[in-house]
């Protein structure tokens, strides 16, 4: 039986997923700053006797190649938000932690939660890092720690990736992405928002790592055409084989960024529909309509 949340501490509450869960949540949160310059006298003051924190600040991009600041801001902060929810007596962790710490591509199946962990870059090595520091700050003690792993996140005010591929999709050129039919996971932000609480509120979470995607994966070939369609525009989508076009994004420098598009990345959702009761509701034709109307809102002068 779930069990209310009553004291709620969120970390990133104003990003992006932060900002679906907060209507979610009861009306009374209290939101730590982890990006803000003092946030380890704001952690020291914050009251975490028996509260539930939902963990969703981190950082997803270093800039000018500075990859210590994905362990400083993802892995060391995590650990300190362990130490104190221990020393204060709260009561669970609900970590957001992402699909990538099992490696940039799944191969013939799909990833469970028991698959071994093989991260590829600085970022998903410190996302497993993190998972790690809570898990053993939390294994002497009564706090439980439930992980959820989320793979690209579809919605309104979705950034990075997916506007690049969407303003892609907005121009008059025909794209050479009609062959590229590796499936990739996704999840709707509001899908995600409703799995992370029911994380926080069900007793079988305890000590859990769930995989929360949509049971259908999705293509480039299909998310293109579907962004193109919304746009108004022509699909013009032509065929050059995944090993030519990830051949000449290596020449250009962008090989990371083509296999995102070439390969498959796909996750089992098993686990957290059966314990969670969960199921991602969004469909990929949906989310892209909704991220189309967002894209085209924010154009408007």
């Amino acid at each position: 039986m779930a069990e209310p949340l009553h004291r709620v501490v969120v970390t990133g509450a104003s990003g992006f997923v932060g900002s679906a869960l907060r209507p979610r949540l009861p009306a009374s949160v209290n939101t730590l700053a982890f990006g803000a310059p003092d946030w380890e006298p704001r952690l020291a003051s914050c009251h975490l006797e028996d509260a539930t924190s939902f963990h969703l600040a981190g950082r997803a991009h270093a800039f000018d190649g500075d990859e210590s600041a994905f362990e400083r801001d993802n892995a060391f902060k995590s650990r300190a938000l362990a130490q104190a929810a221990v020393r204060e007596g709260a009561r669970r962790i609900v970590f957001l932690s992402t699909i990538k710490v099992y490696g940039e591509q799944s191969g013939d199946r799909a990833f469970t939660p028991e698959d071994p962990a093989n991260p590829q870059d600085a970022y998903a090595r410190s996302k497993l890092a993190a998972e790690e520091a809570l898990t053993q700050v939390a294994r002497d003690s009564s706090l439980e720690v439930t992980i959820v792993r989320s793979p690209l996140v579809y919605g309104p005010g979705a950034r990075a990736n997916l506007e690049a591929l969407l303003q892609l999709a907005d121009s008059p050129w025909p794209l050479p992405f009609a062959s590229l039919v590796a499936p990739r996971s996704f999840v709707h932000v509001d899908d995600l928002a409703r799995v992370l609480v029911a994380a926080a509120e069900s007793p079988m979470a305890k000590g859990k790592t769930y995989i929360a995607v949509h049971r259908e994966g999705a293509t480039t070939r299909s998310v293109v055409a579907s962004m193109r369609r919304h746009l108004g525009r022509p699909t013009r989508l032509w065929p050059m084989s995944p090993a030519m076009l990830e051949g000449l994004a290596t020449i250009a420098g962008q090989r990371a960024r083509a296999l995102r598009l070439t390969r498959p990345l796909l996750g089992d959702p098993t686990t957290a529909e059966r314990e969670l009761g969960w199921s991602a509701r969004v469909s990929i034709d949906d989310a892209v309509e909704e991220l189309v109307r967002d894209y085209r809102a924010r154009k408007q002068p």
